[in-house]
């Protein structure tokens, strides 16, 4: 049989993978779980395609199906996902100190990254009696509500900043930040005093502290912070802890993959976070 010739390869091959991700991206948060029908309209794929790349998806291990013929993500691909050495490099450096702040505030702790005008967040310890909290482990959130997002914001590249601050910003609540200027002092803020405070933007109950973590070019690469109940620990107390672990954690941090190009989606953010196994916990600030 003859083989294609390598442009009619790619152009059978791209638009297959290209399909694929559409499928994958199908399921959310609030929807881990799609019927057939339910991954057709979600991923604007015809039934047929659907079901056949599903089938596929499934037989190398992407997609798994329960008995009730729902799709789920499939357990193979957080397998892929965490040999990425960015993100697992970063989390493991970090995981000791998160865990000594985790047992000495008894608080909830996080760890997040950049990726384009986004936080992901990487890791999260629950603290014992801690504020309720709403997003996941590798779930992803604006970057001018949360502290760790204030922070990453802070050190990113201009044009980061300029996109995020001339793009829509969402309001949580009464005091969240939306003005330009607004946000801008807060920055200003965060890189003079080297932490950053978001204080009930996202619910009113919550408040945020956070510090960043270099890399051994001193580039800003995560960020590590506290929520806490309003009203509750002293924040300057907080803060003095949090960059003590920051700091720690960039000593420990291992030489990692070379940074991405401008260019791409997590330029400025080196440690991309690898797909995590979903977590009740959730972040508010």
């Amino acid at each position: 049989m003859q083989m294609p010739a390598p442009r009619q390869a790619a152009e059978r091959t791209g638009p297959v993978v290209a399909r694929a991700l559409q499928l994958l991206a199908a399921f959310t948060p609030d929807r881990p779980a799609l019927t057939l029908s339910e991954l057709s309209r979600r991923s604007g794929l015809p039934v047929s395609t659907a079901h056949r790349l599903a089938a596929d998806l499934v037989a190398w291990g992407a997609l798994e199906r329960d008995v009730a013929g729902c799709y789920h993500i499939g357990l193979r691909l957080w397998e892929i996902g965490s040999l990425a050495p960015r993100g697992l490099g970063l989390r493991e450096a970090a995981l000791p100190y998160l865990e000594d702040l985790s047992q000495v505030t008894r608080e909830n702790v996080q760890l997040a990254v950049r990726e384009g005008t986004e936080v992901v967040f990487v890791e999260r310890i629950a603290g014992s009696g801690a504020v309720p909290v709403l997003t996941r482990v590798g779930g992803r959130f604006a970057l001018t509500a949360t502290g760790v997002g204030l922070v990453l914001l802070a050190y990113a590249p201009v044009e980061v900043q300029e996109q995020v601050l001339t793009g829509p910003v969402t309001r949580y609540t009464p005091r969240t930040m939306t003005a330009p200027q607004q946000i801008r002092a807060a920055l200003a803020d965060t890189r003079a005093r080297g932490y950053a405070i978001s204080d009930r933007q996202v619910t009113m109950d919550a408040v945020s502290v956070a510090a960043p973590i270099h890399d051994a070019q001193g580039e800003v690469v995560a960020a590590v912070s506290l929520v806490v109940h309003h009203g509750g620990p002293s924040l300057h107390a907080l803060a003095t802890l949090l960059r003590t672990s920051a700091r720690a954690i960039s000593r420990a941090l291992p030489l990692l993959a070379p940074r991405p190009h401008a260019g791409s989606r997590s330029a400025g953010s080196p440690m991309s976070s690898p797909p995590a196994a979903d977590q009740t916990g959730q972040d508010r600030a």
